[in-house]
């Protein structure tokens, strides 16, 4: 040690903020690089600004920018910068003490950082700096800084409790701090490791960044930028770059707000949905960062999970870190932040679809799945994502699906509810009975024919004050409709339905008249309460041995040629209307998705052909 060093206590804060940093405060130690390369972006930002009030500056003409080195074989990193440097004063007061703390209450309540949210400690304190000795077995800073005449100093310390500070051999203004690393940490001398690690946390910094003399930060941070001095290109590129991605981006949204937080939010939405190419549930991808530094390439609850396929960049001042950046200490300010930006989003994606609804039909095409997910789990955004939606439709050309607005923009007065009705496709659904007396009265019916459809609109509920209800609903009431032909008698009827209730046994709860069917004989409703057939249909995939028998309200068309001869045949032949009834109970079954064992039409079938007349 020279005759100029002075040797140091650090301040009894200070070592009990140095214990808990290097032993248990951040959970990954490479989490220093990121620190160090913040502290020196700060210095350049605050030698930027004095440079436009100070006439005289020690060395003005300095390229203002951060220069990082290695060498494997010593197993040290050295960072440096051209900011505005320390005094002898400043080293002590930023590097022996907590800086303008002067509260013992500092230390208690980082000591408690890693069990209490409600801690909000960075940014005021430097102790980043300290995260260094996580793999340092010696840190030495060299100093000048930007006044005339100042001195070049070293501060030396271990991290064991003191610290020194001598004068050197004339510096460059700024900090130049050499990390001597621990055995176990050596890997950090490495030139890819370091590289990734900036790559990853600080590639956006406002000034030239670079290793080993080769430039790294190239790629702007453009969601600070106005959108008007970007191009198509650069979104892309930069799209590319952020989400590491091969395709194009379908949209994308640029905002700056300035309330109720300081937001600025570059969202893309790609054209490729990984999910479907079987490649499991994807990662959050809208990057959170603060100032220009990452602070979560995947934080999971910004944004609702099911815009997990959103990627992009959120960056916010406003956000109250924690001591490591590696998390947020006030969860309603990151909810609120997340709240903002998926209004935002949905605002602008209602926006495109009436606009371009070609487009977004073809986007929609890829990302339906989270959307409908979003109408199940995120019940704050539930009405606006419902706008989203698009639906086959009675009215609907194939292929152009349409929204549930273009729906109730379409409803008669006299209609009071949005019909729906599911089944395995379009073409199933409109050879069936159900839409026979929807049509007569012109009303719409929507087309599920997707697995998750029932249980999202049942999620839904209801659309701007219209209830959704399935045709096959035993609420569905359209009045009477006029049906060709003589009809059953009432006594004959009930008779009919009694008798028919008795011989199908447990399968039918209710055999009634229909004031719904035209030119069909029969048609099978699904109960209140009972499973609807694609309820069945994930239970059995679920539970296989769980699937409760089939039970519903079999409803029969009075005027029908079909139900006529049944009851003919009932009144000479019983044993040939049993047949009969059974055959036209498994149609409807059929036709609802509701027949487990199709098999035993066939049985049946050739009984009932071989009483045919010859």
């Amino acid at each position: 040690m020279s005759q100029t060093a002075t040797t140091h206590e650090f301040q009894a804060e200070v070592r009990q903020v140095l214990d808990i940093v290097i032993h248990s405060l951040y959970t990954d130690r490479e989490i220093f690089i990121r620190e160090l390369v913040s502290n020196a972006a700060d210095a350049l930002e605050k030698m930027r600004l004095t440079q436009l009030t100070e006439k005289e500056i020690h060395e003005p003409q300095a390229e203002l920018k951060i220069s990082i080195s290695s060498d494997e074989t010593a197993g040290t990193i050295t960072l440096a910068d051209s900011g505005i440097g320390m005094s002898r004063e400043e080293l002590t007061q930023n590097l022996g003490t907590i800086a303008h703390s002067g509260s013992k209450a500092f230390a208690a309540a980082l000591k408690n950082a890693g069990k209490s949210k409600d801690a909000t400690l960075i940014g005021q304190f430097g102790v980043g700096f300290y995260s260094a000795f996580m793999v340092a077995e010696e840190v030495k800073v060299f100093t000048r800084d930007w006044r005339p005449g100042g001195q070049s100093l070293c501060w030396t310390s271990t991290g064991s409790g003191t610290y020194s500070i001598e004068e050197v051999p004339e510096q460059n203004r700024g900090c130049r701090i050499v990390i001597k690393l621990k055995e176990d940490a050596r890997d950090f001398a490495k030139a890819n490791t370091l590289r990734r690690i900036i790559n990853q946390y600080s590639n956006f910094i406002a000034f030239p960044l670079e290793l080993n003399a080769e430039r790294l930060n190239t790629v702007e941070a453009i969601w600070l930028k106005p959108r008007e001095e970007i191009s198509a290109e650069q979104y892309e590129s930069f799209y590319q770059f952020a989400a590491k991605a091969f395709d194009k981006p379908s949209y994308h949204l640029h905002f700056q707000a300035d309330a109720p937080l300081v937001i600025n939010a570059l969202i893309f939405l790609p054209s490729q949905n990984q999910e479907l190419f079987g490649m499991g549930q994807m990662e959050p991808g809208v990057a959170l960062y603060c100032k220009k530094v990452l602070i979560d390439p995947h934080p999971p609850k910004l944004l609702p999970e099911w815009l997990r396929f959103a990627r992009g960049v959120i960056d916010s001042e406003d956000l109250p870190l924690n001591i490591s950046r590696e998390s947020m200490q006030d969860s309603s300010l990151v909810r609120k932040l997340g709240e903002v930006v998926t209004k935002r989003l949905l605002k602008f994606l209602d926006k495109e679809a009436q606009d371009n609804p070609d487009s977004y039909l073809e986007f929609y095409a890829k990302f339906s799945r989270f959307f409908k997910e979003g109408i199940v789990t995120d019940f704050a955004n539930r009405d606006a994502i419902a706008k989203l939606l698009r639906f086959d439709s009675s009215l609907c050309e194939v292929g152009k699906p349409c929204s549930l607005q273009d729906y109730a923009k379409r409803m008669p007065s006299t209609q009071e509810c949005i019909y729906y009705q599911t089944g395995p496709s379009r073409s199933a659904i409109e050879s069936g009975p159900y839409l026979e007396a929807f049509k007569a009265k012109g009303f719409e019916v929507l087309f599920l024919h997707e697995p998750m459809d029932e249980y999202v609109i049942n999620s839904l509920g209801e659309f701007e004050g219209k209830r959704l209800l399935s045709v096959n609903s035993p609420e569905v009431d359209l009045g009477d409709l006029e049906q060709g032909g003589e009809a059953l008698d009432e006594t004959t009827l009930a008779q009919l339905n009694e008798w028919l209730k008795t011989e199908l046994g447990e399968t039918v709860e209710e055999v009634r008249g229909s004031k719904r069917l035209l030119g069909a004989p029969v048609l099978a409703i699904t109960p209140e309460g009972g499973l609807t057939p694609q309820m069945r249909q994930m239970m059995r995939a679920m539970k296989p041995d769980e699937v409760p028998q089939v039970k519903v309200i079999l409803e029969i068309n009075p005027s029908h040629d079909l139900v006529r001869k049944l009851e003919q045949t009932r009144q000479t032949n019983p044993q040939l209307a049993a047949l009969m009834g059974a055959q036209l109970l498994d149609n409807a079954l059929l036709s609802a998705g509701l027949l487990d064992e199709p098999q035993r039409m066939v049985s049946r079938l050739e009984k009932l052909m071989a009483n045919l007349p010859t």
